[in-house]
């Protein structure tokens, strides 16, 4: 594989995904931080030079690169057994990716960068009211991990793959968005046994 360059501002989930998934394959990043409350990803360099879309994460492949954190976790992980051989269980896991980037980590990720890097004081109004609409869904979102995960460790198949890595990244956070997860035993169980697996790392590594 080219160098791997990974653009991003470490206490994102989305860009801790990509990092995770990059130590449990092997692959060495180096590590580009932006600074997103001072606006480092909307200047006119990073715009022309990384993505137009002025967003990170963004990972760098020689001088190709992939903006969206789950398409950037799957370019590492092809090949490796964080995707499923079997058919049905890959697409799955595409299911519980779309369901991270749809349910899961607008509401979740949302409401802990409104509350825990932002500041309620500096919330516009609307965010505000926006809040508990989030929060609910985000719950919901945590309560049908939860039910899947009751009776099986992992979210597809008998191991860990993208899936988990995917939804472990702004879920074992979630408390800092006020979301209790004491509420989610089966969700708590899970994130245990990734923390556990010999190839974590931690958000802060």
């Amino acid at each position: 594989m080219e160098k791997a360059i990974l653009h991003e501002y470490s206490a994102s989930g989305n860009c801790y995904k990509v990092r995770l998934t990059a130590a449990h394959v092997g692959v060495p990043l180096e590590r580009r931080e932006y600074d997103i409350l001072k606006g480092e990803t909307r200047t006119p360099e990073f715009l022309t030079d990384v993505n137009g879309n002025g967003r990170i994460p963004v990972l760098q492949i020689g001088d190709r690169f992939i903006p969206e954190s789950n398409a950037a976790c799957f370019y590492l992980a092809d090949g490796s057994p964080l995707i499923p051989s079997d058919r049905f269980d890959r697409a799955d896991m595409l299911r519980w990716m779309f369901f991270e980037q749809y349910n899961h980590e607008p509401n979740i990720a949302t409401v802990r960068f409104w509350l825990a890097f932002v500041g309620l004081e500096a919330l516009s109004g609307m965010q505000r009211e926006q809040i508990g609409v989030k929060r609910k869904a985000g719950n919901d979102a945590l309560k049908l991990m939860d039910d899947h995960l009751r009776e099986r460790e992992w979210f597809v198949g008998d191991s860990i793959t993208l899936a988990d890595i995917c939804l472990f990244a702004y879920t074992h956070v979630a408390d800092e968005g006020g979301f209790d997860l004491d509420l989610y035993p089966g969700v708590i169980a899970w994130m245990e046994r990734i923390m556990l697996h010999p190839k974590h790392v931690e958000m802060n590594a």
